[in-house]
């Protein structure tokens, strides 16, 4: 009897099998640590590289900026102006009950530029005063006008206030107009525009303190200046 072949059924249909799939924690790590590079080191590369350029450019003009004004002080030779006050005039003098002083000053200031390619151009609207102690008595302008180039130019300057000074400094004054001492202080803050050679630059102020030792304050009468001394300072 013929031997019988047995056949086993097989799912044709069914997925060969395959390697167990890896949990997905495992893998999460991975990718994380694969794109914080991307996310955050870029943006600190970037700033950094941002910084030394605006730290390059800024150098850059320092340097040049210290090399035109070096080239420019070895051109012109600045030379400081020098002021001096030559004469002082009372008009009026008075004093009221409430130790309030009305003052009227004519003062005569004598300023000087040194200078052979430097014009100075003095503004209006400037704040000149005279000052006793730390009381500052009259007012005035400084005329405007144009300062030439080894230039000496006189100015009449009117300085008038008033100015409640107490009885204590009052009483001081009466006693050094006595010995004919009396300290006076002339301050001004003066706009100025500096032209160097054809190019006229920006605007500045002087700054003028001037220091006085005069022998009265009586009105109409002879006023003599003792000693005199005026620093000059630029305020950019």
């Amino acid at each position: 009897m013929a031997e019988q072949h047995r056949v086993h059924p097989v799912d044709v249909e069914s997925p060969p099998p395959s390697a167990p799939e890896a949990p997905p924690s495992l893998l999460q790590p991975e990718k994380a640590g694969a794109t914080a590079p991307a996310t955050h080191l870029n943006p600190v590369r970037k700033r950094r590289s941002r910084c030394c350029t605006c730290l390059c450019w800024s150098l850059l003009a320092i340097v040049i900026l210290i090399v035109v004004i070096a080239v420019l002080y070895l051109v012109f030779r600045p030379k400081i102006p020098k002021y001096s006050v030559d004469r002082l005039a009372v008009s009026s003098f008075a004093v009221d009950d409430n130790a309030t002083v009305a003052v009227t000053f004519n003062v005569t200031v004598t300023a000087r530029n040194p200078n052979r390619r430097i014009g100075i151009y003095y503004q209006g609207r400037n704040d000149l005063s005279a000052w006793y102690t730390d009381e500052r008595l009259c007012t005035g302008s400084f005329p405007a006008f144009y300062h030439g180039h080894r230039n000496t130019t006189v100015l009449h300057v009117l300085l008038a206030g008033e100015a409640k000074i107490g009885s204590e400094l009052l009483t001081e004054l009466q006693q050094q107009q006595q010995t004919g001492t009396i300290p006076l202080a002339v301050r001004g803050d003066v706009p100025v525009r500096v032209k160097l050679g054809k190019l006229k630059l920006w605007k500045v102020t002087f700054k003028v303190r001037c220091s006085l030792v005069v022998n009265s304050l009586s009105a109409g009468g002879d006023v003599s200046i003792r000693s005199s001394s005026c620093k000059f300072k630029l305020k950019l």
